[in-house]
């Protein structure tokens, strides 16, 4: 399984790229071999705020629905519309064109609560 080292994840399967003053969303890539093909992504609306642990959208696969849980709280800035016509995307390249979506952090704290890489390897092996 591909695990980036510069990424935080949670036992939900999400992982987060710290950018400044935001955070970019995504399943990872055990997440996305667990689910198989993805065929629709359920996003939330731009302005919508956020809670940690909220539910956010769903990532439909062939066989089965994900729900998709928010790891910081904070406000949606953006939502990767790509997704809408190929959320394949999700398959062929999680950690970059398979982000779901971009949230403004309201506690960087939140960030520490976090699974770091190796934390997250031991968590899916």
């Amino acid at each position: 399984m591909n695990v980036p080292e510069n990424l935080k994840y949670t036992s939900e399967h999400e992982w987060v790229r710290e950018e400044g003053d935001y955070v970019y969303i995504g399943i990872t890539d055990f997440a996305q071999t667990e689910l198989g093909d993805i065929v629709f992504v359920e996003f939330p609306e731009v302005g919508d705020i956020l809670s940690s642990g909220d539910v956010f959208g769903t990532v439909e696969a062939v066989k089965t629905v994900a729900d998709l849980y928010s790891p910081i709280s904070g406000e949606v800035m953006e939502i990767n519309e790509s997704l809408e016509n190929s959320p394949e995307a999700i398959n062929k390249d999680t950690y970059n064109d398979g982000w779901i979506i971009k949230i403004k952090i309201k506690d960087n704290s939140e960030l520490d609560l976090l699974i770091g890489p190796e934390d997250y390897k031991g968590l899916i092996s």
